[in-house]
């Protein structure tokens, strides 16, 4: 089964908020040599435009973007504005080969990749499985040319590994067993491919409120199927208990959740 969709355009600016006159300074350093991109700022808001990017027509006009991509980007570059952001969490970097991605992520998006990842948690507890969980950790191969950060990443089979790591570098360490990929907004590039270049074995995808288990093959691609860290567990198991955090507040789901746990799946695999 395919798991390609169509990728969003790029798009032409992207608005961040709180940006102090440091970054702002270091930004523009970075960009020095870089006349399509115009960079804005307003007393904390940041506007970072990429002029080569048509904008957009007046029907096709929509709110205020969460990504913006510029291209022929190195990585030198890439890496510096990964220092720049490193104290923002709000603010995510992908890099695929010399196009870059600035991601703002909207508040739906992070509920929704936090609740998954009480959902992994709760799961190794009951199945008495180690974890160290990796958050949304920078991620990046230099002889790839490619780097990202996911919405929440653990080690469960390689914990062991990683136990004792306070740096992560994946020229020595493996990279996390899951990540989670929460696209609201949808990305322009092509972020599957990137992980498959880093080499991470699983990625649970909610994709317009579709949750699908991408498990990389040994061709080096993805295809849907039951959960690799939690065998037996279906991304069809989880939709409901994400429908229910309008209903219930999270606590109370999560007990739910780890209810469903012990009956449905916990006493099969032990």
């Amino acid at each position: 089964m395919s798991t390609s969709k169509a990728k969003a355009l790029p798009t032409r600016q992207i608005l961040l908020e709180n940006i102090d006159w440091r970054t702002y300074s270091r930004l523009l350093r970075i960009f020095a040599e870089r006349r399509s991109i115009r960079l804005t700022y307003d007393r904390g808001r940041l506007e970072i435009m990429n002029r080569d990017i048509e904008p957009p027509t007046m029907q096709a006009e929509a709110p205020p973007a969460r990504r913006l991509r510029l291209d022929d980007i190195d990585w030198q570059a890439y890496t510096r504005l990964l220092k720049v952001f490193a104290e923002r969490p709000s603010i995510r970097l992908a890099y695929d080969r010399g196009r870059l991605e600035i991601m703002s992520p909207l508040p739906e998006h992070e509920s929704d990749a936090d609740m998954l990842g009480r959902f992994v948690v709760v799961l190794t507890e009951e199945l008495e499985l180690p974890i160290k969980s990796g958050r949304s950790t920078t991620y990046r191969k230099r002889l790839k040319q490619r780097g990202l950060e996911p919405d929440n990443s653990y080690w469960i089979a390689n914990e062991p590994a990683v136990r004792a790591k306070r740096r992560i570098d994946l020229k020595t360490d493996p990279p996390p067993d899951l990540a989670i990929e929460v696209d609201v907004t949808h990305s322009s590039l092509n972020r599957m491919g990137i992980y498959a270049a880093l080499q991470v074995p699983e990625v649970w995808r909610l994709d317009e409120n579709e949750l699908r288990f991408l498990i990389l093959g040994e061709d080096g691609k993805y295809q849907e199927g039951p959960s690799r860290s939690f065998p037996g567990l279906r991304a069809s198991d989880l939709p409901p208990f994400l429908a229910l955090p309008g209903q219930l507040e999270e606590n109370a789901l999560v007990r739910q959740f780890r209810a469903w746990v012990r009956q449905r799946i916990a006493e099969n695999w032990k």
